[in-house]
């Protein structure tokens, strides 16, 4: 059984930065993708950030390019995700998400972590 676990949620005021840790219980290489999700209220899971083992290109979505970085370290089984120049849209619970095939939809990934709350003010 795999098993996600985030940390370094919080609240920040807009502009703020923050950078959130998932460890993982296996070896992350044995993944093919591991990623941020996020869901707001009412909405969508919705894919923020992924980065694969083999080092093919990360993936980011539009709306946080430039801003966020993913970043993984396989020694530790770790995967990170710096988040600069935050905004209130940003606000929304945040998911480290594992998969053996693929990261793209929400639907397909197999291992979540619980979710940790990001909440950023204007």
């Amino acid at each position: 059984q795999v098993q996600l676990v985030e940390s370094g949620g919080g609240s920040v005021q807009a502009g703020g930065s923050l950078r959130l840790s998932c460890v993982a219980s296996i070896n992350t290489y044995s993944m093919a993708c591991m990623g941020w999700f996020r869901q707001a209220p009412g909405k969508e899971r919705d894919r923020v950030a992924v980065i694969y083992p083999r080092n093919e290109k990360p993936y980011y979505a539009d709306s946080v390019k430039g801003r966020f970085t993913i970043s993984q370290d396989h020694s530790k089984n770790t995967l990170s995700l710096q988040m600069n120049s935050l905004k209130p849209e940003d606000t929304a619970m945040y998911y480290c998400a594992a998969d053996a095939r693929s990261c793209v939809e929400y639907k397909q990934v197999d291992y979540w972590g619980q979710g940790i709350l990001v909440t950023v003010s204007s």
